[in-house]
Formats: structure tokens, sequence, C-alpha cells
């Protein structure tokens, strides 16, 4: 009895708190969560760094002396560009409701983001791809602002991983505006297949949690596009073209490593149980895809490299991505170990096989091992953490998955692949694309920048 009123003060408080937990009512809008908002906050500035500086370092670190500072300009530049191509029509084209190809222009310039505020209503968080009639499958916790920076950041970055393919040739001019096409026409319908609830791929079930086709396939195919484009460096195959300062491009790799967090446990746009699981599983296919590069270089060459090792990283990163919300971590160990051993493959056999110079194996690491992860995605998604609007229920791998991944996998190959082509051509006709040879004996720093690392 003395236990009493003690339930029944429980039971008055019982509403409140129901109340107060955060929840979706078929009837009303959704209300914002500091604490998912707060995690997006900082998932999005992991991401940035990533770009910038992480893959300037990596990508910097890699390349010789007298290209160091060109290689750096080229991954802030692009941040720069596309900040501003995706506040003018990158986002209103990606995210969207459009159709099922590309978004519409509600939200050009970014016009209307921030009514919810301006009408004095800070605490209504918005619907994705609004109009859609099942408004609880769509919503967030967050602003939009704050879901608009984070989707930025992976635009960003995916344009600067195809400078690796070119490094040391392309014309400062040409990137501007091959980089500023390339974000608007072919990144952003992409982003809006995968992603956007409308999008076509999307509504068939083809699964990329944060990636995999939208930002590695994507930048992989451009980058061997433009590899074998603008042709080999002057004197590749013969001359020295040792990375000017590895140690660079280690911690390079280790802030995308870091970074990598927020590209992958943030893609759950919430601080949840699904963020916890992306975040457990890329540092273990992380892991495991150094050590797979890191041995089969050590048995084939004799000895494990420090490049081979970071390489290695990277490809897990990679391959992890697109699977990283929907498998269990005895399958990321499995999809981190092929991540490495095939990358290392690629980047060394296939690359001098087939006679193309991709400077700092865009392809090789980020084309190859999307791949990889994409398609591996389809082999273990795990049906209780794969439920996606297309599959409420969620998905256990098997052949039908695996033929709908095959699908994305080749549809953003085709399309990245043809676009990149006809922007290059587009590019060249304009400003040309490539420096002269004597400009590239001398070097990018000094020829396009004025500027040179003593």
């Amino acid at each position: 009895m003395k236990r009493l009123p003690r339930a029944w003060g429980l039971g008055a408080a019982l509403p409140a708190l129901l109340l107060a937990m955060p929840a979706f009512a078929d009837d009303g809008p959704p209300k914002l969560d500091s604490g998912d908002t707060a995690w997006m906050l900082a998932s999005t500035a992991l991401v940035l760094l990533m770009t910038i500086p992480g893959l300037a370092l990596f990508y910097g670190g890699m390349v010789r002396k007298k290209n160091v500072l060109a290689t750096l300009m080229q991954s802030f530049v692009v941040c720069c560009i596309v900040t501003i191509a995706w506040c003018v029509v990158g986002y209103s084209l990606a995210f969207t409701p459009g159709g099922a190809y590309v978004g519409d222009l509600s939200r050009i310039l970014l016009s209307g983001i921030a009514d919810h505020i301006s009408k004095g209503n800070d605490t209504q968080a918005f619907v994705l791809a609004s109009g859609i009639k099942d408004v609880s499958s769509m919503s967030t916790t967050i602003p939009e602002t704050v879901y608009m920076m984070f989707q930025m950041t992976f635009a960003i970055i995916t344009p600067a991983l195809i400078c690796g393919a070119f490094a040391d040739r392309m014309k400062f001019s040409a990137l501007c505006i091959f980089i500023t096409m390339w974000s608007i026409l072919v990144y952003a319908p992409i982003a809006h297949w995968v992603w956007a609830p409308s999008g076509w791929a999307a509504q068939m079930g083809v699964l990329d949690f944060a990636g995999g086709t939208v930002v590695h396939i994507n930048a992989g195919i451009a980058g061997l596009v433009c590899a074998l484009v603008l042709g080999k460096r002057v004197g590749y195959g013969t001359d020295n073209m040792a990375p000017y300062n590895l140690a660079y491009a280690v911690i390079g790799a280790s802030l995308l490593w870091v970074g990598w967090f927020g590209f992958n446990a943030g893609s759950a746009v919430a601080a949840n149980g699904r963020a916890g699981m992306a975040m457990a599983v890329t540092q273990i296919a992380t892991a495991a895809a150094a050590l797979g590069w890191m041995f089969a270089e050590w048995i084939t060459k004799g000895k494990p490299s420090v490049l081979g090792a970071i390489s290695g990283a990277v490809a897990g990163l990679v391959a992890i991505t697109p699977a990283s919300g929907f498998v269990l971590p005895g399958s990321s160990i499995i999809i981190g170990v092929a991540a490495g051993v095939i990358c290392f493959w690629s980047a060394t056999s296939l690359k001098h096989m087939l006679g193309y110079d991709d400077s700092l194996d865009a392809f090789g690491v980020h084309g190859i091992g999307g791949i990889v992860g994409a398609l591996l995605t389809g082999v273990f998604a795990y049906g209780p953490l794969s439920a996606t609007d297309a599959s409420p229920d969620g998905t256990s791998g098997g052949l039908d998955q695996l033929k709908l991944q095959a699908i994305g996998v080749c549809a953003t190959l085709i399309y990245s692949g043809v676009m990149t082509f006809v922007l290059l051509m587009i590019t060249k006709a304009l400003v040309g694309l490539r420096v002269t040879e004597e400009e590239e004996r001398e070097g990018l720093d000094i020829v396009l920048h004025g500027e040179q690392i003593f």
C-alpha cells in the first residue's frame, strides 16, 4: 500500500511522458530533436573534414613536389565551386520531389528552406520530398538547413575524388568549368535516383546507404573517362613519379578515416541504433581492408608499403559505404577483405594491363571499391536493418537484391561515363583540357598558380 501513491504519480505522469517521446504523428508535422540535430551538425563537419583537409592532403602527398600546391588547390576550389552550385540549383535537383530522374526547382537558390523559422516555428522539422503520402516514413527530426548542408558535403567530395585521376595535367580553368557542370548535370540527378523517395532506383529498391553508387562509382568511372580522354602524364612509365611526401598522405588518409564516421553513421540522419551499427561496421571493414591490401602486397611484392596500407584503408571505407547501415559486423569483415584484395589488384595489375594512367587510382580504389561494396550489399543485407520505403520489411539479401544492386551499378556507370565524356568535350571546346608538355614538365604549381614549394 505504501507503493500505491508512487504508482498513482507515475500513472498521472505517463501521458506527459508519452507526449514527450520523439514520435511522428500521422496528423501533424515532425518535430525537431535536439540530439539528432546535434549529431547531424557534427556529421556535417566530419564529412567536410574529409575533403579539406583530408582528401587534399591524401592526394597532395602522392603527387610530385612540383604539383603539390596545385593538387591541394583542386580540393579547396572544388569545395568552393560545389558549395555555390549546390545552393543555386544542385540541392533542388537532387532532393526536391520532381519525378523519377530529377527533382524540380522548388528549392532553387534555397528558396523556402527557412519558411518555418520565419514563421516563428523553429521546433518544426521538415518532410523530405513533401507531397508523398506516407509522411511518417519520409519524416526527419532535423532542420532542412542541416540536411541540405550534410548533403552538400557529399556533393563536394564526389567531384574532388575525380581529381585524383587527372592529377598533374589538367588546366585549372578546365577544372573549374568541368566540375561546375558535372556537379549539376551528373551528381545531382544520380543522387535523386538513389536517395530521393521519388527516384527510380529508390522506388525499385536499390540499396545505397551512404554513397556507393552516388559518390564512389560515380566519381570512379568519371575519373577513368577523364584519364582516358586526357591521356597519360608526360614521362609515365619512364620518369620517377614517386610521391613527394607520404607523411602528408598518411595524415590525409587518417583524416578521411575519422571523417568517414560522419559520412556513414551520419547517413542514418538521426542519433540512433542504425547510426551506431554504421559506425561499427565502418571501423571493422576499414581495418580488414587495410590488412587485406597489406598482406596481398606483402605476398606478391615482398614488403608491405605505407602507401599500400593507407590505400587499403580507403578501399575499405569506400566498399562499406553502401552497406554500412544494412549489414552486420561479421559481413563487414568479408566486405573489407574483398575490397582490400580486389582494389590492390585493380590499382596495380589491372591498370598496367589495360595501360591507362589513373594517376592516384581514383577508379582503382573508388570505382572498383564502390562496385564491390554495392554488389556485396545485395549479398549481405540483413533484414531488420535494411528496411526502406521500397521494402518496409527489409531484405535478407540474395539473388533478387543482387540483381537490383547490379542495375544500380550499371546505370551509374553508363550515365556518369557518357555524361563525363560529353562535358569534357564541351570543356575542351571552350578552354582546352590539358596544359602543354613544357608546362607539365615545369610543374603545375608555378605554371598555373605562380607559387611553389622550396
